[in-house]
């Protein structure tokens, strides 16, 4: 069998939902692939750098700094999940750590390859654009909701806990 090319590996994407066949192919050539092992870094927690990261296979754990030598697992990261928004959109510094949770592979777009496709494919830059979006909007309703059940337990409100 032979090995998926990148185009084969992000066409399922949800950041590529909106691609046609030909904005796909277009897509895939500007994005690099990459393997991580087992335990291997992706990024680390304070660097920056412009990239976005597509999980096209394996996980990633979202460690933070524990303050005492230990990192604390925020969420894990799967397929078809997104990494390096915010680094991606405005150069911020890493807010987290992502290491790999076996084998893993990733995408990664960096923003000037990015940008070279302002004046040739318009319209892919949008809807990928649209798609971190709607991404990160994703990540924020899910941390209020995770907000308010960690307040409802501090506080044992609504008779659930």
């Amino acid at each position: 069998m032979s090995d998926p090319t990148t185009a084969d590996l992000i066409a399922n994407a949800p950041i590529t939902q909106e691609l046609s066949t030909d904005e796909c192919a277009v897509f895939s050539g500007i994005v690099e692939r990459q393997t991580l092992a087992d335990n291997e870094r992706l990024l680390s927690e304070g660097t920056q750098d412009d990239s976005l990261h597509i999980i096209v296979s394996g996980r990633l754990a979202v460690e933070k700094d524990g303050g005492v030598g230990e990192a604390m697992v925020l969420t894990v990261l799967k397929a078809g999940d997104l990494a390096g928004e915010l680094g991606f959109i405005d150069g911020t510094g890493h807010s987290a750590t992502l290491r790999a949770l076996g084998e893993t592979q990733v995408v990664t777009l960096h923003r000037e390859r990015f940008e070279s496709l302002l004046q040739t494919h318009p319209q892919i830059v949008y809807k990928i654009m649209r798609a971190v979006v709607r991404n990160v909007h994703n990540v924020v309703r899910r941390m209020n909701a995770q907000y308010v059940e960690m307040s409802n337990y501090i506080t044992k409100a609504h008779g659930r806990y």
